[in-house]
């Protein structure tokens, strides 16, 4: 962007707008949450607090803050602190790569709507988004409490398990998008579906070139294990409240556990945003390229450019990256109710079905995908 000072002051910004979005966004899935389930179980949810409930989330942010400070007799105290930041901290990282809008150049500079274009955006969320399995391992080990241990182990070995099955099924989807920068996955995903079988290309206008449509087995395999790794039902095991009191996180009460809550939610939030990103279009519109949506303000735009005092190029720019926000917004949105949704459906899976599933469904499925994408671009090439 030219003047280093500059580019470190916006790279600083996007990280704290981010981050506070992020923190700000848990709050409001708790109320989503909350309403949601006494919907489906026609009940009312919290409605005494503020319009609509809405203020129970400042009450319970004020019960955490203030709420007694209790440290177990048995506990690790440096491991037993270190735990909710371990925990919350990879939740926060991962979304560092994850594009959520379209560039926007105003007065000649560029601003990439995302914290770090990292060319190998994948492989880094998938590593910083393993590390939360220490912060779930350290509580359960610090605690002291063998309720929590076992939370802790159950956790562990469902994370790792699941975290196979999960990286196989994205093998077919890097094949096909021939890339692990996530900028380019939904750069592929601009205009009509499309593929070219030996030689000849054939376009099917009436459908985007979304990712689901290209690898939908892929989709359902990550989607499943998406569930498994941030602990979700069906796949609470690791704190289940009828078998293990609280899981790991029995021993921690107030704002410790508060951050555990945050850390749940934070995954939640971005592996929605990966399904957004990888299997719908990102902050695409279907079928619509963003030139075709800069276009349409560049001839719209004329009236606010006149009254910002900015060209009406720029003017365009902003106005294309706001859409592309607010598509990427609704889009990551629908998957954070679907999470709302599957919990108060499901039941809880035991614990031998759990992994059962993990290890002689997904795996194989995952293995069988990439097999049938690999073939099927051998032969689509005409070799």
């Amino acid at each position: 962007m030219g003047n280093g000072l500059l580019e470190f002051a916006i790279n600083a910004l996007k990280i704290i707008l981010v981050f506070v979005t992020i923190v700000s966004t848990v709050p409001l899935l708790v109320w989503v949450e909350r309403r949601g389930s006494a919907f489906m179980q026609n009940r009312l949810g919290p409605n005494r607090v503020g319009p609509l409930g809405l203020l129970q989330l400042l009450a319970d942010a004020i019960k955490f803050i203030f709420k007694e400070e209790f440290i177990p007799d048995h506990a690790d105290k440096v491991l037993y602190f270190m735990a909710p930041g371990l925990a919350l901290l990879p939740a926060a990282l991962t979304f560092a790569a994850i594009p959520f809008s379209s560039p926007v150049t105003v007065l000649g500079y560029t601003f990439k709507m995302q914290i770090a274009d990292i060319n190998v955006g994948i492989i880094y969320i998938f590593a910083v988004a393993s590390l939360a399995v220490y912060g779930v391992l350290t509580a359960g080990w610090s605690s002291g409490n063998k309720y929590s241990l076992i939370g802790a182990l159950r956790a562990c070995s469902q994370m790792i398990s699941y975290e196979i099955a999960m990286g196989l099924s994205l093998i077919g989807v890097l094949i096909m998008y021939q890339t692990f920068s996530l900028n380019d996955m939904i750069s592929a995903q601009f205009g009509s579906f499309n593929f070219v079988w030996r030689g000849i290309h054939y376009v099917v206008r009436f459908l985007p070139a979304w990712g689901i449509f290209y690898q939908p087995l892929s989709f359902l395999l990550f989607l499943t294990c998406g569930f498994a790794e941030t602990n979700r039902m069906p796949f609470d095991l690791p704190e289940g409240e009828a078998e293990l009191v609280g899981g790991y996180h029995t021993e921690y009460g107030g704002f410790k556990f508060n951050m555990f809550f945050m850390g749940e939610y934070g995954h939640m939030i971005t592996s929605s945003a990966l399904i957004t990103t990888m299997f719908f279009g990102g902050y695409s519109l279907p079928g619509i390229t963003p030139e075709q949506v800069a276009a349409f303000w560049v001839d719209h735009g004329a009236g606010l450019a006149s009254a910002t005092h900015l060209s009406v190029t720029d003017v365009s720019s902003i106005m294309t990256s706001l859409t592309h926000l607010a598509v990427f917004g609704l889009k990551t949105g629908f998957w954070l109710f679907f999470y709302v949704w599957v919990r108060w459906t499901l039941p809880r899976f035991r614990y031998d079905q759990l992994m059962d599933l993990g290890w002689k469904t997904l795996l194989p499925w995952s293995l069988a995908n990439l097999a049938i994408t690999a073939t099927f671009i051998f032969f689509a090439r005409g070799a």
